[in-house]
C-alpha cells in the first residue's frame, strides 16, 4: 500500500472514531483498527503508531462539523446518518407471567452515598420496572453492620439525592431498622419448627471444628424449649455480643462450607443512628432479605453474580416456610482500577482530611460525578451499554466520557485558559495602538455569540500570558500564532524570568499555516482571572482564564480550549473554582 493510501486510511479511521466518541479519537483504537483491517501493515506498526498519533491530533483539533465534512469527502458511506438513535434493549425478565405485577427493590446499605458501581444496580432495576409498568421499592438495608462497615447518618439523604440525580423513580421507601419485630417473629417461628438453633460456640472454634469438617456442633441437637430459652437470653441481655447466635439448619453436609448452618441473627450492642439502643439482636443480610422479599411481594431480584450464595440461602429459608421462590437475575462484576469505591475506606480518608468529602472526585460517588459535570443521561447510557452480561468487565472511563461529551459539547461555551507555569510573551513591532478581536463562544453554535477582546499596544508592544508547555514547540519552529489573533517570531527566551521576547509577523492565519506554526492559547496579563481546577485524581491545577470568565455562573459546564471540559463550582471577584470533567 502506498504511503498516501496509508495516511488516507488512518485519517478515515480517525474521523470515524472521533465522530463515534464525541469528537475525540483515540490513537490506540485507530491503530488497532488499521492493523486489523490491513494485517500486511503489522510489520510497520512502530512507525505507523507515530503517524497515527499525528493524524489523530489533527482530527481532534477539528470541530465536529469539520470532521463530518472531511469524512464525507473521503468516504461518504461511512458518515453516520442523522435519525433516531437505536435504543439498547435489555433482555426480558424471566417468568413474568407468574406474577400479577413486577415488583423490584433497591437495597443500599447507608454507609455512604451511591457510587458508580451501585449505579448499575439502580439503573437496571429502574429500567426493568419501567419496561413492565411495575413497582420499585427503596429498602434501606440498615441493619447493624460490622464496626468497619458502619452506618453514616447523612447517607440516607445522600442515597436519595443520588437516585433523584440519576432519574430513578422509586414508589416507596422502607427502612429495615423499623422491621426488627418482624424478623424476631419469623426467627422464633423457625426455632419453634426446629429449623434453627441458638449456638453458643466460639466463632473461631465453630469455623475450624465444625464448619470446615461438616460435623454438627452440640447445640444443633438442642430441644425447641432449650433454643427458645437461649433466644430469650439473647434478647434480654443475658448473653453479650459474640456469645450467642441463631443458626439456620441449612445443612452441615452441604458442599459449600459457606452455606453450612449459616448465622441468621446475632447480638450487636452498638447504637443505631435511627433506632438507638432499642434492639440488641440483628438479622444478617440473607435472613432479612428472605423475609422481606416475600412480605414485600418482590418478584425479581437483580444482583451481581458474586452474590449467588445469598440466592441459595434465601431459597432455603423460603422452603422452610413453604413460600414461593422468587426470580433471580444476575450480571457480571465491573472492576474499577484506582477508584476508592470502598465506602468504609472513603469515610476513613474523609475523616483524615485526605479526601475533601463524599463529593471528592476520587470517591466516584454520584455526587462527585455531578460535581464534575457528568450528565446522568450519559451514565445511564454507559451502564445500559453493558447490558446484563455475566462476563466481568473493567470500567472504561473513556466510554463514559464519550457519552457525556456528546451531550455537553454542543452546549459548552469555549474560553481561553493558561495553566501554570506560564510565560510572559512580549510582541514587539505591532503597528496598531489597539488590536480588537471577536472570538466565538462556540465554533458551531452561532446563538452563543462572541466576546470582544481589546489588546492594548504601548510603544508597539503587546503583552500576553502563554503556557510554558508550548515553549518547546515555539522555539523549535521559531515562532507561533496566538489563536485568533496574530503571528510572532521568536527573538529571545529569558528562561530564568520566563519572558519570551518576539517580533510581530502579521495577522494572516495562512502565513502561520505555511510555517506550520502551533496555535497557542493566550490571555491578557492585565485582564484575567485566577482559576483553580480540581482534577479526578484530587490534584489541583492552577492557572489564569480570560476576562470573560468573570461572567460564568455556578453549575455551568464550559470548555477550556486545549485543556478540557469543566464544571464551574464557585465564582468570586478574583477567583473561579472548577471541577474537571474530561477532555
Amino acid at each position: 500500500m502506498r504511503e498516501r493510501e496509508v495516511e488516507e486510511n488512518i485519517m478515515r479511521l480517525a474521523l470515524m472514531n472521533a465522530i463515534k466518541y464525541g469528537g475525540k479519537a483515540k490513537a490506540k483504537a485507530v491503530l488497532g483498527k488499521l492493523l486489523a483491517t490491513f494485517p500486511e501493515l503489522k510489520s510497520e506498526a512502530k512507525e505507523l503508531a507515530k503517524l497515527t498519533e499525528e493524524i489523530v491530533k489533527k482530527v481532534n483539533e477539528m470541530s465536529s462539523e469539520e470532521q463530518k465534512k472531511l469524512l464525507e469527502k473521503l468516504s461518504p458511506l461511512e458518515v453516520p446518518k442523522a435519525g433516531k438513535k437505536e435504543e439498547k434493549k435489555l433482555p426480558p425478565l424471566p417468568n413474568v407471567e407468574r406474577w400479577r405485577k413486577v415488583v423490584m427493590r433497591l437495597a443500599p446499605f447507608p454507609s455512604g452515598p451511591l457510587h458508580i458501581g451501585n449505579a448499575r444496580m439502580a439503573v437496571l432495576n429502574d429500567e426493568y420496572v419501567k419496561m413492565y409498568s411495575g413497582k420499585l421499592l427503596l429498602v434501606y438495608d440498615d441493619t447493624i453492620g460490622s464496626e468497619e462497615k458502619r452506618i453514616v447518618p447523612e447517607a440516607y439523604e445522600m442515597i436519595k439525592e443520588g437516585l433523584n440525580w440519576l432519574g430513578v423513580k422509586y414508589h416507596k421507601t422502607i427502612y429495615k431498622s423499623d422491621r426488627l419485630p418482624i424478623f424476631y417473629k419469623y426467627c422464633e417461628e423457625l426455632l419453634k419448627r426446629g429449623h434453627a438453633y441458638v449456638c453458643l460456640c466460639d466463632a473461631e472454634e465453630w469455623r475450624t471444628k465444625y464448619k470446615i469438617t461438616g460435623i454438627p456442633c452440640p447445640h444443633r441437637s438442642q430441644s425447641v424449649e432449650e433454643n427458645l430459652e437461649h433466644w430469650d437470653k439473647m434478647l434480654d441481655g443475658t448473653y453479650g455480643e459474640g456469645e450467642a447466635v441463631v443458626r439456620i439448619k441449612s445443612g452441615m453436609d452441604l458442599e459449600d462450607p459457606a452455606l453450612r448452618d449459616h448465622v441468621i441473627m446475632r447480638i450487636s450492642e452498638r447504637e443505631h443512628p435511627r433506632v438507638g439502643m432499642k434492639y440488641r439482636v440483628w438479622p444478617l443480610l440473607e435472613f432479612s432479605w428472605a423475609i422481606d422479599d416475600h412480605l414485600l411481594g418482590i418478584t425479581h431480584i437483580l444482583r451481581g453474580k458474586d452474590l449467588i450464595k445469598e440466592d441459595r440461602m434465601e431459597q432455603i429459608i423460603w422452603k422452610f416456610f413453604g413460600w414461593p421462590i422468587r426470580e433471580f437475575v444476575h450480571y457480571g462484576k465491573i472492576s474499577f482500577k484506582g477508584a476508592v469505591l470502598s465506602k468504609s475506606k472513603a469515610r476513613m480518608l474523609i475523616e483524615r482530611k485526605i479526601l475533601r468529602g463524599w463529593d471528592d472526585p476520587r470517591t466516584w460517588s454520584l455526587q462527585s460525578l455531578a460535581k464534575r459535570g457528568i450528565r446522568p443521561e450519559a451514565l445511564r447510557e454507559y451502564l445500559l451499554s453493558l447490558g446484563l452480561s455475566l462476563t466481568d468487565v473493567e470500567f472504561d472511563p473513556s466510554s463514559l466520557y464519550a457519552y457525556n461529551r456528546r451531550l455537553i459539547d454542543p452546549e459548552a461555551p469555549r474560553y481561553f485558559f493558561v495553566r501554570e507555569p506560564y510565560v510572559l510573551l512580549k510582541v514587539h513591532g505591532i503597528p496598531d495602538s489597539t488590536i480588537s478581536v471577536q472570538l466565538p463562544y462556540h465554533p458551531n453554535v452561532k446563538k452563543f455569540g462572541a466576546r470582544t477582546i481589546n489588546v492594548r499596544v504601548i510603544g508597539g508592544i503587546a503583552k500576553f500570558v502563554i503556557p510554558m508547555q508550548d515553549i518547546e514547540s515555539i522555539m523549535g519552529k521559531g515562532g507561533a500564532r496566538l489563536k485568533g489573533l496574530l503571528n510572532f517570531e521568536v527573538v529571545k527566551f529569558v528562561k530564568e524570568k520566563r519572558i519570551l521576547i518576539s517580533k510581530f509577523q502579521g495577522y494572516d492565519v495562512g502565513f502561520a499555516k505555511s510555517k506550520s506554526y502551533s496555535i497557542i492559547q493566550w490571555v491578557l496579563p492585565d485582564k484575567c482571572i485566577d482559576v483553580e481546577i480540581i482534577m479526578p485524581d484530587g490534584t489541583l491545577v492552577k492557572g489564569v482564564g480570560e476576562y470573560a470568565c468573570k461572567h460564568l455562573t455556578v453549575d455551568q459546564v464550559i470548555q477550556f480550549e486545549r485543556f478540557g471540559f469543566v464544571r464551574v463550582d464557585r465564582v468570586s471577584e478574583d477567583k473561579i473554582l472548577c471541577y474537571y470533567a474530561h477532555d
